[in-house]
C-alpha cells in the first residue's frame, strides 16, 4: 500500500512528485511514479534534443523544484550561468542537469516503476493500478499526470502520402534519422518546433531546406499571455460555469504556431545566407512519384520534396483513453463535452484521484500543459490536503 501513485513521469509527474516530497506531504518509500520509459522526462528529453533546442521558452522560475528560485540557486552553485534574455530563460542543458539533481536529491530513483498502465480501478477507499505486465499496486491517492506526447498529429494529406512515400516523418518519430535525409527537405509547420528544426536542418543541408507555414511568422515571447500565470485572467476563467466556453477560451488564448523574436532573427539570417527558404504555403494534397513527393498548395502552387518532416504538434484528444474511458464509465466521473475531466478547485476528480497537465486544463487554463501549469497544478493539489 502506498500513499501516492503518480501515473506519468514527464515534467508534470516529476513536478508533482517533487512538490509532494519537498512539502513533506509524503515520503519517498510511500510514493511510486509509473511511466513507460526507463527514466524521468525521457520523452520530453527526446523531443527537445531532436530539434536541438538551446533554451527553453519559459523563464527561470518555472522548473520542477518547489522553490521557484531553486534553478537559479543551483546554477550559481554549479557555476553554470545558462540563462538567456531578461526573463532568464534557462538553457536546455541547465534545466536537464537540475532535474537530474532533484531526482537524486529526493531519492526518486527508488520511486520509479517502468511500466504502462493497463487499468485503474477503485477498490473501496483505495485505488488499484494494474500494469501491462500484470503487476498491481494499491494506493490511497493517484495523480494522473499523462500528456499528449504520444499522440503526434498527422494531417490527412500526410496520412495518405505515407502509404506511397517512404521519406515522410513526424519530427518526434523515434525512427527518424535527421542525418540521412534525401533532399530537398521540407519542414511543415510554423511554430517553435518547426523553427528549431529548420535551423538545425539548415546546418545539415544548407540550401536544401524549405519551411512551409500556413501563416506569416507570429512572434510572441511566450505561448500564451503572461496574465494567465496569475489571478488576473484565471479568476474570470474559473468563475465561468460553461465548460464549452472554457475550452474556447483555452483555444483562443494559446499563441499556437508562434515563435520568439530571437528565433525569428536567426531564421532571417539563415535565409540571407541562402541556407534556408520559407514560404506561406498550406498543403492541400501530396502526390508521390518515385523518390519525389509533390506538395500541392491550396493556392495552386507546387513544391517538390525528397523528404518531408512534420512539425505539426500533437492531437488534443484525451490522452490514455484506452484505460481512462473505462474508468470514467465505471466510476461515472464527470467530463465536459470535449471529453476532458471536470474537477474541483484542488484538481480532484474523485476521492483520492487527481489530475495535472493536459487533463487539468479545464481548471488550470491554457498554461496547464506547460511547466508553469505543472507548478500551479501541484500547488492546487497540495492546498487541498
Amino acid at each position: 500500500m502506498y500513499e501516492w501513485i503518480i501515473i506519468g513521469g514527464g515534467v508534470q509527474g516529476m513536478t508533482m512528485a517533487s512538490f509532494l516530497l519537498q512539502s513533506k506531504k509524503t515520503e519517498a518509500e510511500k510514493l511510486k511514479v509509473i511511466d513507460p520509459h526507463s527514466k524521468p522526462l525521457e520523452n520530453w528529453r527526446n523531443c527537445t534534443e531532436a530539434i536541438s533546442m538551446p533554451f527553453l521558452r519559459s523563464p527561470s522560475v518555472h522548473h520542477i523544484e518547489m522553490n521557484p528560485f531553486g534553478l537559479e540557486r543551483f546554477s550559481k552553485q554549479q557555476g553554470h550561468h545558462g540563462f538567456y534574455g531578461r526573463f532568464k530563460r534557462p538553457s536546455l542543458e541547465l534545466f536537464k542537469t537540475h532535474c537530474d539533481h532533484i531526482y537524486r536529491e529526493l531519492n526518486l530513483e527508488n520511486c520509479w516503476i517502468q511500466g504502462r498502465t493497463k487499468t485503474l480501478n477503485k477498490t473501496g477507499e483505495h485505488w488499484k493500478v494494474t500494469l501491462a505486465d500484470g503487476k498491481t499496486l494499491i494506493s490511497e491517492n493517484v495523480v494522473l499526470a499523462i500528456g499528449i506526447g504520444e499522440q503526434p498529429h498527422w494531417p490527412e494529406w500526410a496520412e495518405a502520402a505515407k502509404k506511397n512515400f517512404d521519406h515522410i516523418y513526424h519530427v518526434f518519430d523515434k525512427n527518424l534519422n535527421l542525418g540521412n535525409l534525401p533532399g530537398p527537405v521540407v519542414v511543415i509547420g510554423g511554430g517553435m518546433t518547426a523553427a528549431h528544426l529548420s535551423n538545425k536542418l539548415a546546418g545539415l543541408y544548407p540550401g536544401e531546406v524549405t519551411m512551409l507555414k500556413r501563416h506569416p511568422f507570429r512572434v510572441k515571447l511566450f505561448d500564451s499571455d503572461p496574465g494567465w500565470l496569475g489571478p488576473k485572467k484565471q479568476r474570470t476563467f474559473r468563475m465561468n460555469a460553461d465548460y464549452t466556453s472554457r475550452r474556447n477560451h483555452i483555444k483562443s488564448a494559446r499563441h499556437r504556431g508562434s515563435i520568439t523574436r530571437d528565433l525569428q532573427i536567426k531564421l532571417h539570417h539563415l535565409k540571407k545566407r541562402g541556407m534556408l527558404e520559407w514560404k506561406d504555403f498550406e498543403v492541400e494534397q501530396a502526390e508521390a512519384e518515385g523518390k519525389t513527393l509533390t506538395l500541392n498548395g491550396k493556392d495552386g502552387s507546387l513544391i517538390q520534396a525528397g523528404s518531408v518532416i512534420l512539425a505539426t504538434g500533437f492531437m488534443p484528444s484525451l490522452p490514455g483513453k484506452e484505460w481512462i474511458n473505462p474508468l470514467i464509465e465505471r466510476e461515472k466521473l464527470t467530463c465536459a463535452d470535449c471529453g476532458y475531466p471536470i474537477v474541483n478547485e484542488h484538481l480532484q476528480w474523485d476521492r483520492g484521484l487527481y489530475v495535472t497537465g493536459a487533463l487539468a486544463e479545464l481548471q488550470v487554463g491554457p498554461i496547464a500543459r506547460n511547466i508553469s501549469g505543472a507548478r500551479q497544478a501541484a500547488e492546487l493539489i497540495l492546498s487541498g490536503l
